[in-house]
């Protein structure tokens, strides 16, 4: 009796507790309703006179992603694919492509090794630049993560063929994959496709050949992934450390509606209405630190007070195109225009980048819609070094600002905000694209975007 009265007693206790349970999942889940109903919206107080007629993050979130950008996919693919160049894009025959090539061939002059010189110890190993060309939409990016199909995790697989057998069998002992090291100059992110990205790869056989390595790499994914070339280089050859600058092209495409005629329209309703500012927009500040971030100048609110009518719905390529070249020449530090950074970047020279080349104009690419092409937008920016998403929320910021009606120095003043959310959220990656990487100085005639 003992027995079963304790296992009833249990049994009792547990149907409560689970009853309980559910009652508070209930509970909780009603006051996340509530929250959401009530939600705090957070934004950048812009004391400029086109305040009113700025975008919210979530209207230019929209703005962005309500785009055909399977057209650009299409478009990249096709280029990877050695299929169409760059130079499809502004119809001419004298192709961006071709100096793209000639600075490659320069590079290559500059680290080509010393054959005469007698190699030991570490210097005897071989070390190979490989020139990848790769579609983002196939990847979760460049660097290797766990369950995730990554082009360094695909590139590293296929390269574990050509391992020194001491490598082999150490990777071997520690219950690893058969894998080589590949350094990159420049991780990508999910959705971001590359033409001529730069890794190296070194190994102590002697019997590998460039010519092995490409048809490997080339086997791997076929239509998503393909080697532009492989060279054997110097052993002090570094990828990253030693590239001088790098080149990426933002393509944003346009919508049927948005002609040139609208835009100019559109540009001169924006300039009035920028000066009628509202005067009920709320104004308290927050003085709390929110995700590690300076909020001095954010205001708080619901996020339907910020959702102004008669807001932009246009931009004018040749605004955005003013906008950028005033960074041009400049070592600036672009911490507002960053995003997933340590807290320990956002300060001093790591955050310090020189913009050699920022340029936008209109283009077409193939279409199938459109017999003559889908309009587009494309930004050029070259320079020695990229914060993380600083290219898309650079091109992000330029359009919402070039909507806004903002001054010329905009992004600049920007650069000295208080808070990440001065700028707009990241552009898609789908538009983004790693053009080239370079290793000697950067000649301002090789531009695609003159």
């Amino acid at each position: 009796m003992v027995t079963s009265f304790t296992v009833k007693s249990v049994a009792t206790f547990i149907s409560k507790e689970t009853r309980l349970g559910r009652f508070r999942d209930l509970v909780s889940l009603s006051s996340m309703e509530n929250q959401t109903k009530n939600k705090v919206y957070f934004h950048y107080n812009h004391t400029d006179s086109c305040n009113s007629a700025r975008w919210t993050a979530r209207e230019s979130y929209q703005f962005m992603y309500e785009r055909p950008w399977q057209d650009v996919l299409h478009f990249f693919s096709n280029v990877v694919n050695a299929r169409l160049t760059l130079s499809t894009m502004f119809g001419t025959d004298n192709s961006p492509q071709t100096c793209i090539d000639v600075a490659d061939d320069d590079c290559k002059i500059s680290e080509v090794c010393d054959e005469k010189e007698e190699r030991c110890g570490r210097w005897e190993r071989v070390t190979f630049k490989i020139i990848l060309s790769y579609s983002g939409y196939a990847f979760d990016g460049w660097q290797k993560q766990p369950g995730l199909n990554t082009v360094q995790e695909v590139v590293e697989k296929y390269l574990g063929r050509f391992v020194d057998d001491k490598k082999a069998r150490l990777l071997k002992e520690k219950s690893k994959p058969l894998e080589g090291c590949a350094v990159v100059a420049g991780r990508t992110d999910k959705g971001v496709s590359a033409i001529r990205q730069v890794c190296s790869f070194y190994t102590w056989r002697k019997d590998v050949k460039p010519c092995d390595i490409e048809g490997e790499i080339n086997s791997a994914a076929p239509g998503k992934l393909r080697v532009v070339s492989v060279s054997e280089v110097s052993r002090v050859f570094h990828p990253n450390f030693s590239a001088k600058w790098r080149r990426y092209l933002y393509i944003f495409p346009l919508n049927d509606q948005e002609n040139e005629k609208q835009c100019c329209e559109n540009e001169n309703e924006v300039e009035s209405f920028g000066f009628a500012r509202n005067c009920n927009e709320p104004s308290n500040k927050c003085v709390e630190s929110i995700s590690s971030e300076n909020v001095e100048n954010l205001i708080i609110g619901n996020n339907k007070e910020f959702e102004a009518p008669n807001k932009p719905t246009c931009f004018s390529v040749c605004r955005v195109n003013q906008l950028l070249r005033h960074l041009e020449g400049k070592l600036l530090s672009y911490k507002m225009f960053a995003r997933d950074t340590k807290a320990s970047r956002n300060i001093g020279p790591p955050t310090e980048c020189f913009m050699y080349h920022a340029r936008a104009a209109e283009a077409r690419i193939p279409c199938s819609v459109h017999e003559e092409g889908r309009k587009v937008m494309c930004v050029e920016l070259v320079a020695n070094r990229f914060l993380r998403k600083m290219v898309r929320v650079l091109v992000a910021t330029s359009i919402r600002e070039a909507a806004a009606g903002a001054e010329e120095d905009a992004l600049l003043k920007l650069i000295e905000a208080t808070c990440r959310r001065a700028t707009a959220p990241p552009a898609p990656p789908d538009g983004l694209c790693l053009v080239d990487v370079g290793y000697t100085d950067f000649n301002p005639k090789n531009c695609l975007i003159p």
